[in-house]
């Protein structure tokens, strides 16, 4: 049997990116087995891949690495989750920027990353 976070990952191997749904129709991310508030089943749903930037924090290693972030994305189902905007920089990515999904990999396995949507 394969928990919530294998389903999610053999999804996004699958070119999908999915959420879960509660009952009253509130979105759930990290995957879970079970609503949060309440235990009970939760229904997986597609996602549209859409959000906005609600934070995010650059990190400064030391040269010669280059600087790279972490967004906290809120999507427009409602959850939200942490990833990378790709090909961003501290000058072109900014708090409320709309980001669209795209699945990309790392080390051979898939990674859910975003765009900025105008590069679309």
């Amino acid at each position: 049997m394969t928990g919530p976070e294998d389903q999610w990952r053999d999804a996004l191997a699958n070119g999908r990116f999915l959420l879960q749904r509660t009952d009253e129709g509130q979105a759930v991310f990290p995957p879970r087995a079970v609503a949060p508030s309440s235990g009970a089943p939760l229904e997986w749903i597609e996602a549209s891949g859409r959000g906005t930037i609600y934070s995010v924090s650059w990190i400064y290693p030391r040269p010669p690495a280059p600087p790279y972030h972490v967004a906290l994305i809120t999507l427009d189902e409602g959850a939200r989750l942490m990833s990378r905007v790709h090909d961003a920089t501290p000058e072109t990515l900014a708090i409320g920027q709309r980001v669209k999904a795209f699945i990309g990999e790392s080390d051979g396995a898939p990674l859910l990353l975003f765009r900025r949507e105008q590069e679309e």
